[in-house]
């Protein structure tokens, strides 16, 4: 005896809620517009990324590269990989909006592409600490690199990462 399925619940549609200006957005309206405000950050992000990646390149190719330590590099060849793969993290969203143009999941894409971001953030954090370590383990000495890049990838943690965390916490009145 075959038995069929209980008809599936109509989903019911999701009423429109309010923009950041106020008014009524439509769901599928407020995945468009988060979506375009992600690629927007991702734009800018990309041209730090760019940044960093053509200063790694360059010191490759200088004369003072081959007085470096293994240590440093090692330093110099995790440092650009970080920002090759940082660089394909953030192009990831705009691969995926592309590969996915007209879907009709975009808040899952929306959703998706959030969490790649934060992945291309750290990796970022990464790679430009990176960079600042080997920099000054060339011009302060090992010692004064490790201190000062410690400081740096604590800035990079608290504002990038603890900071959006606290800010998103709800908030309780006492």
């Amino acid at each position: 005896m075959t038995s069929t399925p209980p008809p599936s619940q109509p989903q019911q549609p999701q009423p429109p809620q309010p923009s950041p200006s106020g008014s009524p957005e439509s769901p599928g309206a407020r995945a468009d517009r988060r979506l375009v405000e992600l690629l927007q950050e991702l734009r800018v992000l990309q041209t730090g990324v760019q940044i960093v990646f053509a200063f790694l390149l360059g010191v490759a190719f200088t004369p003072r590269f081959a007085t470096l330590t293994d240590g440093q590099q090692d330093v110099y060849v995790t440092t650009l990989l970080l920002a090759v793969i940082s660089s394909a993290v953030f192009a990831t969203p705009v691969a995926l909006h592309r590969g996915l143009f007209r879907h009709p999941g975009k808040a899952r894409i929306v959703k998706v592409s959030a969490h790649i971001a934060q992945l291309g953030l750290m990796l970022l954090a990464c790679a430009l600490t990176g960079a600042v370590l080997l920099v000054l383990d060339v011009v302060l000495g090992t010692a004064a690199a490790l201190a000062i890049t410690s400081v740096v990838a604590l800035i990079f943690a608290g504002l990038w990462f603890v900071l959006p965390w606290a800010v998103r916490r709800p908030l309780h009145d006492d």
